[in-house]
């Protein structure tokens, strides 16, 4: 019997010359940039070497059911602040979790896993412990910092999903001898067939001129930039407008926002959907004016459905997008520039039509899932290699 944790969905039998047990940590199955990586991930990654037991701090979110589909079995060990005494109970538990199934590899998918699954993996001594880098310290604390870097001393490797991720974790003294980087992955089909035939995702028919942003309501996204540009634009193409796809926190203040200047009716708040293919589909032009980024999920899909892209230069940004072959660039909190490049885009058709091509093109040479994941599983093992013997012969059909 298990001494804690909560098992949502029991071990499926693996042969025990099978694939190798690996346990992937999340916080939860919330929609976010992370999440979706990782369900891809869980998806994609080959089965006859190896099978994927999913830790959670809280099963729960809208892709739970998603994440689930491909997993051998889904545990939960719920915590809700790392200053609470159960916390070091869960910890043990996860550390009898890693024992029972045998786990191989620990791969901690975000902050908070970090800083719970890679000391416990340590102290139940599971042969590869792996971290994530997947953001550049969006509101962290000095403290806050402090502990993930605790953390990823006992990690073998931490991986990062951009440039800026890692010159980040150098910064904060991790070696670069551990970091790999594996940029995100998009599913460059799916986004260059359009997602879905234009006249669905429940927007009107197409208009020329829609601006489509889509991101959670945060304020490092840097919404109100373009509410602020929107002004701008809307004096020179009367018949822009701006669609917004993703939720959060600051929903009513960015709405308040944007009647303040002048530009409610232009805005179109559609919370959190599914469907971003679909949207992406109805768009003209895709926005993502952030004051920080690592590696954003959105503005690949954009890419690779075509749209030309305007964003700004910050983080791993200039990663995705060559300035002016692939897409824009603008400075950040500058809603005089951002206006500028998308009145740009409306003016010029041609110009357009190009950035979105090459963006498509480069998209789906560098960043689609099938790299991701081979990447992920290189990484997995070249560890295993350097870290524990084990036969890797394939399973007989």
């Amino acid at each position: 019997m298990r001494r804690s944790g909560i098992v949502l969905a029991g071990p499926k039998k693996v042969r025990g010359d099978g694939p190798l047990p690996l346990g992937l940590v999340m916080t939860s199955f919330d929609p976010g940039g992370t999440e979706r990586q990782m369900i891809e991930l869980v998806k994609r990654v080959d089965r006859r070497r190896w099978t994927i037991h999913l830790a959670c701090f809280h099963a729960r979110g809208a892709w739970l059911e998603r994440a689930t589909a491909n997993a051998a079995s889904l545990t939960e060990f719920p915590i809700t602040s790392f200053r609470h005494a159960s916390t070091i109970r869960q910890a043990r538990a996860f550390g009898h979790w890693c024992r029972d199934l045998g786990v191989t590899i620990v791969h901690a998918a975000d902050r908070y896993a970090n800083v719970f699954a890679l000391p416990a993996a340590a102290a139940a001594d599971v042969p590869v412990r792996l971290g994530s880098r997947r953001d550049i310290n969006p509101g962290r604390t000095l403290g806050q910092i402090a502990l993930q870097r605790a953390a990823y001393a006992c990690a073998h490797r931490v991986i990062a999903n951009s440039r800026a991720a890692f010159n980040r974790l150098r910064a904060e003294g991790v070696s670069p001898r551990k970091i790999t980087v594996i940029p995100n992955g998009v599913d460059t089909e799916t986004f260059r067939n359009g997602g879905v035939r234009d006249g669905d995702a429940g927007l009107p028919q197409r208009r020329r001129r829609r601006v489509l942003m889509v991101a959670n309501l945060r304020p490092e996204k840097g919404h109100d930039t373009l509410i602020d540009a929107a002004s701008a634009v809307l004096r020179t193409f009367r018949d822009a407008t701006f669609i917004i796809a993703g939720d959060g926190t600051e929903r009513d203040r960015l709405v308040a926002h944007a009647a303040q200047r002048g530009v409610a009716g232009a805005f179109s708040w559609l919370g959190h959907r599914d469907d971003v293919g679909a949207i992406v589909a109805k768009s003209d032009i895709f926005v993502l004016p952030s004051r920080t980024e690592a590696f954003p999920n959105a503005l690949l899909e954009a890419m690779a459905a075509g749209l030309p892209c305007v964003a700004t230069r910050v983080g791993g940004i200039p990663e995705i997008i060559s300035d002016g072959r692939t897409g824009l660039m603008v400075r950040v909190d500058d809603p005089v520039d951002l206006a500028d490049a998308l009145c740009r885009l409306m003016s010029d058709a041609p110009l357009s039509a190009q950035l979105g091509a090459s963006a498509a093109q480069d998209v789906a040479v560098r960043y689609s899932f099938e790299r991701m994941t081979a990447a992920f599983e290189a990484v997995y093992a070249a560890e295993i290699g350097r870290r524990h013997s084990v036969d890797r012969r394939p399973m007989a059909s």
